[in-house]
């Protein structure tokens, strides 16, 4: 089952929360199937930047599938300039920043 994008970042905040992991909703967007985003910031200047992967948008079990945009040693002005972009193009996105500095907040880019 697909989730709507809203319902999915609340939930995937939440699970962050719980393993104590912060993160936070920087841009909002079309609250049934706005592209999600997620900016995983490892607080030593380096990001990951998820976005949506090519082709279907959810596997066969009904999971988000990501693409890795940027991965480190990308900063946060490289992030910024590939949002800025995607913004430009769909208005609707979803961008989510959350903090992690072991690893990439359990997301895993798609074959």
């Amino acid at each position: 089952m697909r989730l709507k994008s809203g319902i999915w970042v609340s939930a995937f905040l939440r699970r962050c929360m719980v393993e104590g992991i912060f993160g936070a909703v920087v841009k909002r967007g079309a609250e049934e199937a706005g592209a999600v985003y997620v900016v995983v910031d490892h607080l030593d200047g380096t990001c990951h930047l998820f976005g949506p992967a090519p082709g279907p948008s959810h596997d066969d079990e009904g999971e988000r599938r990501w693409a890795l945009e940027l991965m480190p040693p990308s900063g946060p002005l490289d992030v910024r300039d590939v949002l800025e972009r995607r913004k430009r193009f769909d208005p609707d996105i979803w961008i989510v920043e959350v903090e992690d500095r072991r690893g990439t907040a359990g997301l895993a880019v798609s074959s």
